[in-house]
Order: structure tokens, then sequence, then C-alpha cells
């Protein structure tokens, strides 16, 4: 029995555990796991995480074919083929197919081909490197735990909105039937998207917003090019708007929603997509002195601040640097490196901001697509914001239907291209994108960005003709005068 028990034991004690087997939690055990670390992934839900089943895939297996046909009825001919409605069932089979039909063997398969245990259940901190699964199972880390549970979307307090039994992020991406009347809260990016995906569907969408415009993130001109296409699709958009009430009398009834103005909408169904929370509310964080349901705060390594031994790592969503799967990611192979080194007691690169235990993309080159129609894409700094931080700037647009391959790519192509320049360092600060396709476009602007290339040579790399890509040389043609 001792026997037993020792090796139990053993088994039971990991360099790194891992509390999240979303894309951030895979890529940190993976990390660690190639850097001779042995590591665990501990999961409630689904391997894979929300990105997999409840937003990047399936919002976006869902948005394909509405982008893919806008632009088809901007090419001679398909026009006139392009031009009839979308297959709804199949395109929710499509999307049904993308999350692997919300089952994760296959990224559990991949785990056990890597080396890294699963355990199943709800893991929480019980002190010190120590967790607890379901109250059960004791897990020890050498090193350290990491906690990649991701987010969560919130319900702002309005009255009978709770037992109203809205829609969330979710529900908008996983629905079985396109809703007759869909009222869409929030425009940002998950209302954006799913406004303009169910609009194509079929839905009469109407998207109410608190604010003056879309996508408040990004600089204006995307929000406005944005509100143009849904409106041209038949949404309907109210600005500066706030719900008061909410009421459903039945069960998969009628949903009636009251304005401020006192306006009644009424709906199928009601998407709330207002904002975030960490899901950090039964991880045990009061064990070690932290504030359950917090945010985490964390160094550019994604080390926890504030915790004794320095031993817990807060990555992805849970440190609100940047809510995006891909920065996540990247978060994820940042800590997984400074893990190991600390492990192998290898100086941590601190002192050098891009060096491999630094987050510094987090803050100065955050790329993002804004999947909608027309695409939104962008990276580093707005001019608003490279203002507040105290650049010297200039700001330089272009008109990318202007451009040889815009107007190959489609007729009567409608975008928008902008840089913002520090013209103390004559770098790129930002740089945003609107129009079809203009998501591909996005990576060269994020190396550039990331990169900190001189403009002087930047003007060496000469795009291809003729693709949309020439933008970069009506840009750097504008800066030169």
């Amino acid at each position: 029995m001792a026997a037993t028990e020792a090796r139990r034991a053993s088994d039971e004690e990991y360099d790194v555990i891992v509390l999240g087997a979303g894309p951030t939690g895979e890529n940190l055990a993976d990390r660690a796991h190639a850097a001779g670390l042995s590591a665990a992934i501990v999961e409630s839900e689904l391997v894979g995480g929300e990105c997999s089943y409840w937003a990047c895939m399936p919002s976006k297996a869902l948005l394909r074919p509405v982008t893919a046909r806008s632009e088809a009825r901007r090419v001679p001919g398909l026009k006139e083929a392009a031009d009839v409605p979308l297959d709804a069932p199949a395109v929710l089979a499509h999307r049904d197919a993308f999350t692997s039909y919300w089952k994760d063997d296959g990224q559990v398969r991949w785990l056990d081909s890597v080396g890294i245990d699963l355990v199943r259940g709800q893991g929480r901190l019980a002190g010190p490197r120590r967790v607890v699964v379901d109250g059960g199972r004791v897990l020890t880390a050498r090193h350290a735990v990491a906690v990649c549970t991701g987010s969560r979307a919130v319900l702002p307090p309005i009255p009978g909105l709770a037992a109203a039994r809205p829609w969330t992020s979710r529900d908008a991406t996983s629905a079985k039937a396109v809703p007759g009347r869909l009222v869409v809260v929030g425009g940002g990016v998950v209302g954006v998207e799913m406004a303009t995906a169910w609009r194509a569907l079929g839905a009469s969408v109407t998207l109410l917003v608190r604010g003056d415009g879309l996508l408040p993130r990004m600089e204006p001109f995307a929000g406005h090019l944005v509100a143009e296409s849904l409106a041209e699709a038949g949404a309907f958009l109210r600005t500066g708007v706030e719900v008061r009430e909410v009421r459903r009398e039945a069960p998969g009834g009628a949903v009636t929603v009251v304005l401020d103005s006192g306006d009644e909408i009424i709906a199928d169904e009601l998407l709330i997509a207002t904002g975030r929370a960490p899901r950090t509310e039964d991880v045990g964080l009061e064990t070690v002195g932290l504030t359950p349901g917090s945010w985490l705060e964390v160094d550019d390594s994604c080390r926890v601040t504030g915790v004794t031994g320095g031993w817990l790592y807060g990555v992805g969503d849970v440190n609100h640097r940047a809510l995006l799967t891909h920065q996540g990611k990247y978060q994820a192979r940042i800590a997984g490196a400074a893990i190991a080194a600390r492990a192998r007691g290898v100086p941590i690169l601190e002192s050098d901001p891009w060096g491999a235990h630094a987050a510094t993309a987090d803050t100065l080159a955050v790329p993002q697509v804004v999947f909608s129609d027309p695409e939104a894409a962008s990276v580093g700094l707005t001019a608003a914001a490279a203002e507040r931080a105290g650049h010297r700037i200039r700001v330089v647009d272009q008109d990318l239907g202007a451009v040889a391959g815009a107007s190959l790519y489609a007729d009567g192509y409608r975008g928008r291209a902008r840089m913002v320049v520090d013209l103390d360092r004559e770098v790129l600060l930002g740089a945003t994108f609107v129009g079809p396709g203009v998501g591909e476009l996005l990576h060269s602007a994020t190396v550039a960005v990331a990169g900190e290339v001189p403009l002087e040579r930047l003007w060496h790399a000469v795009p291809a003709y003729p693709t949309i890509s020439e933008v970069w040389l009506r840009l750097l043609e504008a800066y030169r005068g």
C-alpha cells in the first residue's frame, strides 16, 4: 500500500499545471513540455476552449459564406449567379463541422500525442503550487501553475434581462435555427459580426448601441463603413440608446426590449454583446490571497504579481491585456519560455522588451480582424491612442478602392487605409484597413509595427502589382509627398 501511495503521489506531481485547455492553455503546456518540463492540463468543459466551439471557429464559419457571396455579387460573370439567398441549413451544417460537432476527441488526441496529461474536472488552487480537481484529486506543481481559464460574457443589470434568457456569444454562434427577428445589444466585435451573419442568413436584425458608432476601439472610419454596409444589407442600427427593461412572458416566446426613450422593440431573440468577465470566480484565488472573479495583474512574462514565490501565472483573457485568441497564444509562448527558463535557473530577459520573455506586443502591436462585410483590420495604436500616449504623429489616409488590385477584386470596391507614423522615429505606430479581403493585408502591417521598420526601409518593400497590397506604396508616396 505504501509503495502504491508513493507511486500515486509521484504521478500527481508535475513541473507545470495548467488550468484551462483552450488555445492559451494548450500552447503554454506545449511550450513547457517542449522545453523538457512535465505538464498536466485541467479542463472542466471541452478541450479546445471557447475559440474552438463558441467563438472564433463557429463565428467565422458562419461569416465566410456571407462575405464570399457579397464579393461574388461584385464580380462580372458571377453577379447573377450569386444574387440568391444563402442556404441557411448548409451554412449551419458547415459551422457544425468546424466545431467538430462540439466534440473534443481530436484535441484530446493531440494532447496525448505530445505527452501532456489531461485531467477532466474543475481545478481549484488550494494554496501554493497545489490544485484540487473536483474536490478530490490533488495535483502539485514543482515550478508553476498557470491560470488560463479565459473569459465569459456578462449580462448588464437590466431589469428582466436574466429572466428573459437572452443569447450571449455562445448562443449566437451555436444556434440551430435562424431567428425571425433578432435584437443585438452592443456595437463591438461580437455584436457586429453576429449582426452581419444572422442578417445575411435571413433574420431581421436591429442593432442597439449606447455610443455613437460601431467598433469604438478602432479608427472611427472603420465603424462608419461597416455601419453603412449593414444598413445596405437591411439591418437597422440605432445609436445613442440604452435598454431600460426586457420582458419575456413565456420561455421561447417573443421578447420585448424597452429603450430609455420608451420605445419598444419586439424580437424572437435578444443577443447581449456588451462585455466580458474573467473566469476566475471558482479557481481558488482566495487560497493565495487574491480576489475570486478578478482580473489577474501580471508582469510582462505573465507572472501574477503579489503572489509570494512567483509560481502563479495568469495567461490569456484572465489578465485583461488583450482579449484575443492569438494574443493568448502569444502570451502562452512567452510564459512557457519564462517558466522553463526560471525552472532551469536561466536569467530572464526582462530588460529586453522584444525578447523571449516579454509579451510586449500586447501593448504595442496587437492585430485584430473583424470579419464583418466589409472586413475591418487594425494593428498597433489608433491616431487618438497615439496622441494620448504623447507621440508626435502624422496620419496618412488612402482610398483603397483607388488601388488597381482592389478594382479587380470587386466592382465598386469601397475601403480605406490609414497608417499612423511616429514623426520622431519615422516608424509605424499603427495601421487600419477596411474593405473586402483586408484581413490578409494585416500581417504585413503587424510586421512593420512590431519590427519598428523605418519608413525609409519600407520604401524598398515593393508590393506586387496588381494586388490590394499596393496600397502600401500609395501610403508611403503620400507620406513622402
